[in-house]
């Protein structure tokens, strides 16, 4: 996995590296699916209780703000719904918004495919429901098949899915950014009160006004917040839901990749705090560090967690009890309205998405994730019938009648054990009948170490550690690499070897790859580790007539330098790398294998010490 502050291809070749911001993402909607889970568990068991009575008075008490004539006083349920909700489409808002900008729909081909498949995962589904569904008001609920539930569609991967599944799970989350923001827009526009049109002009001009401070590079959080929460008020004087002012903030707060002037600047800053640990040096430190990481990145740092462990558990606590007693199960189980909402979510789902996927596949429209399967796509689309939270905020706002959102909500949380019981059978049968077991990126070293076929290696060949680099002599983080890779060799002497591997993208570096074939025709002169440090110390000086000047400043034969820079054999040697790197499964610079296993987080000197002392104690495994 790609940590943050490294270089990522832009072309679908080399697509597959997980930045850091994803992986949190991920762990924490999947640690946050088993709150979830106990707290409907929780919801449910009140409701049913002697103790139901205490269920109900706590979810209409009533609780408000009041400000001299002003006041917003609402039930808890409302508070939850309107309030705490909103959050949670807020942190939503901003995980599309840094896809969009800098992860996985930046690039359309790479996003192609879910983004389609995510569509049609609302269009059966809406049509089965309709269907089956009663007439009257029981047909408006139909939004509640289109919504997925991200943290139990990921909690349920964990449980029932590939042991590895970082690739499906990313083709998943793009594909449920479709949901998120049609859901949104139906929960905002379909099930909202009569719209007035002064708060409504408001809120484009709140939005407009965030755009504006993420477009001017605002980095302080406070302005965002404060006019997030005004959006909020606007929102719900306009007469819209709120999740509409969550996900619309989330949207227009801008996402960015840490610019390497920046991050020195920070370096700088923290490097004076060490020298003079003073409060007003350690508050410019502590700016700088603000400043490398954008305002998207930090809210979602700092707000994710209190969504997934706080916000949706306490959705789920006040949305999932329903009272089954006196025969309401009995009744909710022969209604067609159930069997609506467990059809499409489950099967309109499953059948949507697959059949969407395969049909784009069919027609080129795009391609699957390194590691994924038909099979695969299949148990992900029964998973995504896990509506849950979406599904059940669209019952509690379809349905005034108890007895028609009993029904629903019992199609809602049946649908999230059919949908799961259908994946896990799903992916079963793929490992069976397919061999299509982990749908990962490849994690071992494809081409062992072997200095006769070209690979450059420092240190002795038999040494007991190996530490493999993928890099690209324009990656800025590369060069920030190499100072590492020298710490390592200082600590570890002779039981480490340090192995370069050529991993140019052109896509987003034009100069790397004629760099890399100057490093491999000054190895032909016996000058790779001369070329390599010169070619990271002046990554501004790569155009050929720059290398020229360094071959010439090393003293090498420069006749002979150029002839081989344009040597087919060189550039094939290169390629042989890059070829090396995509069976491996790196996907970005710099990657790092220690020993024959692909090291994934932070690759600074300590943590990578520890990976290889971790190495040492399992005893060598990389054969030569």
């Amino acid at each position: 996995m790609t940590p943050r502050g490294a270089s990522r291809a832009r072309r679908r070749a080399l697509v597959g590296q997980l930045s850091e911001p994803v992986r949190s993402f991920l762990s924490t909607e999947a640690g946050g699916a088993t709150l979830l889970l106990l707290a409907a568990v929780v919801a449910l068991g009140w409701a049913n209780s002697p103790w139901s009575a205490s269920y109900e008075a706590l979810r209409h008490t009533e609780a408000g703000v009041v400000v001299g004539g002003l006041e917003l006083v609402m039930d808890l349920e409302h508070w939850v719904d309107d309030g705490l909700m909103a959050l949670f489409f807020f942190v939503l808002g901003l995980e599309v918004r840094r896809e969009v900008s800098v992860g996985e729909l930046r690039d359309p081909r790479r996003a192609t495919i879910p983004l389609l498949a995510g569509l049609g995962g609302m269009v059966l589904p809406t049509a089965l429901y309709l269907l089956i569904a009663p007439g009257g008001e029981a047909a408006r609920g139909w939004a509640a098949v289109i919504g997925t539930d991200t943290a139990f569609l990921l909690g349920a991967l964990a449980v029932v899915g590939p042991v590895f599944s970082t690739q499906l799970r990313i083709f998943l989350l793009t594909l449920t950014v479709v949901d998120d923001i049609v859901a949104v827009s139906v929960i905002g526009l379909v099930y909202s009160d009569d719209v007035r049109v002064l708060p409504l002009l408001g809120m484009l001009v709140l939005g407009a006004l965030i755009a504006a401070m993420s477009r001017a590079g605002v980095w302080r959080v406070a302005p965002y917040a404060v006019l997030g929460l005004v959006l909020w008020l606007v929102t719900l004087e306009a007469g819209l839901h709120a999740s509409i002012a969550g996900m619309l903030a989330g949207l227009l707060v801008g996402a960015a990749e840490p610019r390497r002037e920046v991050v020195d600047g920070a370096v700088e800053r923290f490097r004076a705090f060490r020298q003079s640990p003073h409060v007003d040096v350690g508050r410019r430190a502590s700016e700088g560090l603000a400043r490398a990481v954008s305002v998207n990145d930090r809210l979602q740092a700092s707000l994710h967690p209190w969504s997934s462990y706080v916000v949706v558990p306490v959705f789920a606590l006040t949305n999932a009890g329903i009272d089954l007693r006196d025969g309401v199960l009995a009744d909710a189980l022969t209604s067609r309205l159930t069997w609506a909402v467990v059809v499409g979510l489950v099967v309109g789902k499953t059948l949507g998405i697959g059949l969407t996927c395969f049909l784009a596949l069919r027609l080129r429209l795009g391609g699957l994730p390194s590691g994924v399967g038909p099979g695969h796509v299949l148990g992900g689309s029964a998973l995504s019938g896990i509506g849950f939270t979406v599904s059940l905020l669209v019952v509690g706002l379809a349905f005034d009648d108890e007895q028609l959102r009993a029904q629903a909500t019992v199609g809602v949380l049946l649908a999230a054990v059919l949908a799961t019981l259908l994946g896990w059978a799903l992916f079963r049968a793929a490992a069976v009948l397919r061999g299509e077991g982990d749908a990962d990126l490849p994690r071992v070293l494809d081409r062992p170490v072997d200095p006769g076929r070209g690979d450059h290696v420092l240190g002795p060949h038999d040494a007991p550690l190996t530490l493999v680099e993928y890099a690209d002599f324009e990656c800025p983080f590369c060069a920030e690499a190499t100072g590492v890779g020298a710490e390592l060799r200082a600590r570890f002497g002779e039981e480490l070897r340090y192995v370069f591997r050529h991993l140019p993208l052109p896509d987003v570096h034009p100069r790397a790859e004629l760099a890399a074939r100057a490093a491999e025709a000054a190895a032909r002169q016996g000058f790779f580790w001369q070329m390599h440090d010169v070619l990271f110390g002046r990554q501004d000086a790569l155009e050929r007539v720059e290398l020229v000047g360094h071959a010439q400043d090393l003293g090498m034969d420069v006749d002979r330098f150029m002839l081989d820079l344009d040597d087919p054999e060189v550039a094939q040697r290169v390629r042989d790398d890059v070829a090396s790197a995509e069976a491996s499964g790196a996907r970005g610079t710099p990657t790092f294998y220690v020993g024959e296993h692909r090291h994934t987080g932070p690759w600074d000197s300590q943590t990578l010490a520890r990976a290889l002392e971790a190495a040492r104690d399992r005893g060598p495994t990389l054969p030569d």
